[in-house]
């Protein structure tokens, strides 16, 4: 039986029965139940009576499923109703009531919240698998295979152990199950809200660590989800029992201002109204108030409350196109608090949320009220959350569209969309599981611009690096350098709301990401694709990096990527992805077996006159005579090797572009190369000085006498007033 089940309420339950379930007529005949004004009577304690009866049994919840959904078949509701009260009969919950009440409460809840026939059905069985002789087999031949899969994933949770010790394997199975199809987490959430709402008769140890679980795991999860209704319940009722003080200060704050003569909301919603009247908007002005963990958070942060501070306005109108018209009357004659306004409908929430966003300050006193628009449809994705999209199976009816709110699809939305993706990459449960743990840890997220006008989710402090393995997946590992709205940047930047990242990519496959972005990746997908290249292809020994060490000291200095570039774009060792080519098809040497390396330092290409010089590890670099470090090298003695080019007409050249700093400069400046047939194996950018920017590429082409071409089209783009090759440095420099 579920541990968690204690006495629902301390007013009377009447016995539940096991009658025939009577299909209610298309009525209103009793008022629908709020959740949030439920939640806000309970701990203001008053309405407890109302709060803990369930009128007729199963009757409430056929009604409220009625107001959603006119047409349901009531067959299926009535059939688990009546198997779950006879296997169910004669357990009680710890007050003495019949357990009974516990799945009906569970299904009202999500009836409230609009969930559909099947969702409830298997709501109303949760417990029947786990506590009562009922079998899954028995589900799946009364109620078919999609209840039978819903009361497999609720009776798998009911097992799992969300706290530090949980085993990261069943948990792991247990959550992607449930990503599987999200009505799932969608009954564990309800059955946790009743079960949080009725701790009272527990062990005070008992509270705290159920109060505490509900914080860490599954008021995330629900946020995650979309569901707010259920979030800020259980946020409120996790306050009381984590911290009664401040929560019994904060019930004080709301029932005096609740008795309060003088409401600023309620002058303003009138003022609200009126306007929205003359313009011939049809609207419904609401007074929204706030949660009480959402007024403590407000006090904190203002100190001394005012009367607008406990709540928000709320706009309901039809059509989206009616929202920016509501906005646009508000701002032009109220006073609006522009800092204060936000467009979630242009650019939905990861979790299903779309609204405006506005403030307008009262003449009188000039205290803030915030409102919220939305449409009716957008309110109720807004509440119910993955709850509000129904079954994720059935076709979409014909007012159902992508204005709805509605992902393509629904059983994977935002944050679980990402889980099911990332965790396949996991390399261990381990790493999944602390994995989850930090994302959920993760209070907000934050939307990036691509350049294409797209969008991406990412956690608030997320990183270039982030936004990299977001847009692009193992593609990113490619990744030279980004450029944030406009300006050149490192892949450490912390990226901010609405800003807009360009990512620059390099044309080698064969690039592997830096051990430093580990240091500047905050999301799963982004650590696990890092930690998988890695450990598929291990850095090279220190042997190979002496030798590479080695081979630099004897071409001499070599201009590399200026303080704060990219890891990426450093030269790594021979045969890295940065590392020069082998070019023993191109250069001839005088030494047998020698393995031939052009300089990076003047990257020689035919017809220039070269020279080789022998280092460790049988290589010969071949330098252009003219060279610097090949003054250096002669006068320190070191033996010269013949070399000549070959018959092969393919180069390998570094050129340096001088530009003004403009947006999409780089991109235009990559695409005239590609077009030219220039492969760009490595590329560093140098920080903007007075507007200008120092771009270094290395290239190959597949026939020398195209350089000259490839750099009268570099030029050619525009804001690029210089492009040369890469020059020996003097002797004696």
């Amino acid at each position: 039986m579920n541990a968690e089940a204690v006495n629902p309420s301390p007013g009377p339950v009447p016995p539940a029965t096991g009658g025939a379930v009577t299909p209610a007529p298309r009525r209103k005949s009793r008022p629908r139940l709020d959740l949030r004004r439920l939640g806000r009577a309970a701990l203001l304690g008053t309405g407890s009576a109302a709060r803990g009866r369930l009128p007729d049994a199963i009757g409430h919840v056929v009604e409220a499923h009625r107001a959603h959904h006119p047409d349901a078949d009531l067959d299926p509701l009535h059939r688990a109703y009546v198997l779950a009260e006879s296997s169910h009969r004669g357990q009680m919950r710890k007050s003495g009531e019949p357990y009974i009440t516990h799945p009906l409460a569970v299904t009202l809840i999500l009836a409230e919240l609009g969930a559909e026939t099947t969702t409830l059905t298997a709501s109303l069985l949760h417990d029947t698998v786990e506590d009562t002789d009922v079998t899954l087999d028995q589900v799946g031949e009364e109620f078919g295979a999609e209840v039978r899969y819903l009361v497999d994933g609720v009776t798998k949770l009911e097992k799992v152990d969300y706290g530090a010790a949980a085993e990261p394997e069943t948990f792991r199975k247990m959550l992607l199950a449930t990503g599987n199809d999200v009505r799932v987490m969608s009954i564990k959430l309800a059955d946790r809200l009743h079960n949080m709402r009725t701790l009272g008769v527990m062990r005070r140890e008992k509270q705290e660590r159920i109060a505490k679980v509900t914080r860490d795991v599954l008021i995330p999860l629900a946020e995650r989800l979309g569901v707010q209704a259920l979030k800020s319940e259980l946020e409120d009722l996790v306050f009381a029992v984590m911290h009664p003080e401040e929560c019994a200060h904060t019930r004080e704050l709301v029932a005096e201002n609740a008795a309060r003569a003088d409401d600023p909301l309620a002058a303003v919603a009138d003022e609200v109204r009126g306007v929205l009247r003359e313009a011939d908007i049809p609207a419904e002005v609401l007074i929204r108030p706030r949660h009480f963990v959402s007024v403590h958070r407000v006090s904190r942060k203002r100190g001394t409350l005012r009367g607008a501070d406990f709540g928000r306005l709320l706009v309901l109108v039809q059509e989206d196109a009616d929202c920016y018209a509501v906005l646009g009357e508000l701002h032009t004659c109220l006073t609006p608090v522009v800092s204060e306004f936000k467009d979630f409908i242009a650019v939905p929430k990861f979790n299903l949320y779309q609204s405006l966003h506005t403030a307008v300050a009262r003449a009188e006193d000039g205290q803030v009220v915030e409102v919220l628009i939305r449409t009716h449809q957008m309110h109720k994705v807004a509440e119910a959350g993955v709850v509000a999209l129904g079954n994720p199976y059935a076709p979409p009816s014909e007012e159902q569209g992508a204005g709805d709110g509605e992902r393509a699809d629904p059983t994977r939305p935002g944050w679980l969309s990402r889980l099911l993706d990332w965790q396949r990459g996991a390399p261990d449960p381990d790493t999944f599981w602390s994995t989850l743990r930090e994302d959920l840890a993760q209070d907000r997220e934050i939307t990036v611009f691509r350049p294409d006008g797209g969008t991406l989710g990412l956690p608030e402090g997320a990183t270039c690096v982030d936004a990299a393995y977001a847009q692009y997946g193992e593609d990113a590992h490619a990744t030279i350098g980004a450029r944030v709205n406009g300006r050149l940047a490192t892949m450490s930047t912390v990226l901010r709301d609405g800003d807009t990242v360009q990512l620059l990519m390099g044309q080698d496959p064969a690039s592997e990401p830096s051990r430093d972005w580990l240091e500047h990746a905050r999301t799963p997908a982004a650590r696990i694709a890092i930690q998988r290249r890695l450990a598929a292809r291990p850095a090279a020994s220190s042997a190979d990096a002496g030798e590479a060490d080695e081979a630099a000291d004897a071409e001499g200095p070599v201009r590399g990527p200026a303080a704060g570039d990219p890891p990426a774009q450093r030269p790594g060792p021979p045969g890295g992805p940065a590392a020069p080519r082998s070019a023993s098809a191109d250069v001839r040497v005088d030494a047998p077996e020698a393995t031939v390396r052009l300089a990076g330092c003047c990257t020689p290409v035919p017809p220039d006159e070269i020279t080789g010089f022998p280092v460790r590890g049988g290589v010969v670099t071949v330098h252009r005579a003219g060279c610097a470090a090949v003054a250096r090298m002669k006068s320190a003695g070191r033996p010269e090797v013949g070399v000549s080019w070959g018959e092969s007409t393919e180069c390998r050249v570094t050129l340096l572009a001088e530009s003004f700093g403009r947006p999409h400069l780089l991109a235009d400046l990559t695409e005239a190369m590609a077009l030219e047939g220039a492969e760009i194996v490595s590329a560093t950018v140098d920080p903007p000085d007075r507007q200008r920017v120092r771009h270094s590429y290395t290239v190959v082409l597949p026939d020398a006498a195209r350089l000259p071409a490839l750099m009268r089209a570099m030029r050619d783009v525009p804001g690029v007033y210089d492009v040369s090759r890469a020059q020996p440095q003097p002797t004696g420099v």
